[in-house]
Order: structure tokens, then C-alpha cells, then sequence
């Protein structure tokens, strides 16, 4: 019963999560990986994720707070090897004139107010969710987003078009 409904969750919620990973600034392999990892925990620890208020802000807690841990030991995963690895094929997405620059965009954000903006915009949590998954008060939500979204809005490459949450 446990791994149905675990199984039934993963499967509803995992590319938007991979694409929310994407947005705090993983590539498309690194975000699967943080996902993976964060659901690893939700299912060790299901039974208390489901007695969660908020479930879907529970792991989406858990998902930044994943992010940040593998942020900080980088350094740590990256080997020297002689021989470069095969390339990659880039990511459809990252194709497109708008993506790109909204990519760039949210790369040169720091990461409080990158993360801040994919919660509210993308991942659509209120304030109070946000204030409960990043373990903040609402009016630090208020002024990251405020900060964010002022910078947002003079990158030079982005036009308000390209900004979804403007119009």
C-alpha cells in the first residue's frame, strides 16, 4: 500500500519537480539526481510526509533543501579524468531565444532569490508555503521575491514577454 501511493505521487509529480530543480540552476542529469535523492528520503520517511499539512511543500522543502546539500559538496563529486566523456545532446527547452534568457536570468540571481522565484512562479506556493519550506518568516518570502523580481526585470535580456508572471 505504502509504495502504491509513493509510486502514484513520483509518477504525478516528477517532471515538474526535475523542472523546478532545473530552474534553481541543475542541469537536466544533476536535476534528476537531487530529485531522486529527495524522494529517496520522502520514502523512508512516507509515513510522516503523509501525515504532513502540506505534502507537496514538504517535499518541495526537501527538494531545495537537497539541492543546497549537493551544492555545497560539489567540489567534492567532481573527479579529473584525461578522457572527456561523450557529449550530451542539449535539452529541447533550453533551445528557444525565451528559455535561454530566462535561464540566464535566473542563473545570475542568487540562490535565495532563484529559489524563491520557482517556488512562487513555477512550483505556484503561496507565501505561507514558501515561508513553511524555506523555514523563513512571510516577509523575507516578500522581500526575496520583491528583490528578485526587480532584477529580473532589468536584465537587459529579457523583454516583459519573456517574463510570464508580468503579463
Amino acid at each position: 500500500m505504502k509504495d502504491d501511493e509513493f509510486g502514484e505521487y513520483v509518477a504525478a509529480r516528477w517532471p515538474r519537480l526535475v523542472r523546478a530543480a532545473v530552474l534553481l540552476g541543475c542541469t537536466p542529469h544533476e536535476a534528476e539526481d537531487v530529485v531522486q535523492t529527495a524522494l529517496t528520503r520522502c520514502l523512508v520517511k512516507w509515513s510522516k510526509v503523509q501525515r504532513a499539512d502540506d505534502r507537496d511543500a514538504y517535499v518541495h522543502r526537501i527538494v531545495v533543501n537537497t539541492f543546497i546539500d549537493q551544492r555545497r559538496r560539489m567540489w567534492r563529486r567532481e573527479v579529473p579524468t584525461e578522457q572527456l566523456p561523450d557529449t550530451a545532446l542539449a535539452d529541447v527547452a533550453t533551445t528557444t531565444v525565451d528559455a535561454v534568457g530566462l535561464d540566464r536570468a535566473l542563473a545570475a540571481l542568487g540562490n535565495d532569490q532563484r529559489i524563491a522565484v520557482v517556488l512562487r512562479y513555477y512550483l505556484d506556493l503561496t507565501e505561507a508555503q514558501m515561508a513553511s519550506v524555506l523555514g523563513v518568516a512571510p516577509g523575507t518570502v516578500k522581500s526575496r521575491l520583491s528583490r528578485a523580481l526587480t532584477a529580473l526585470g532589468a536584465d537587459p535580456n529579457l523583454t516583459p514577454q519573456e517574463i510570464p508572471w508580468t503579463t
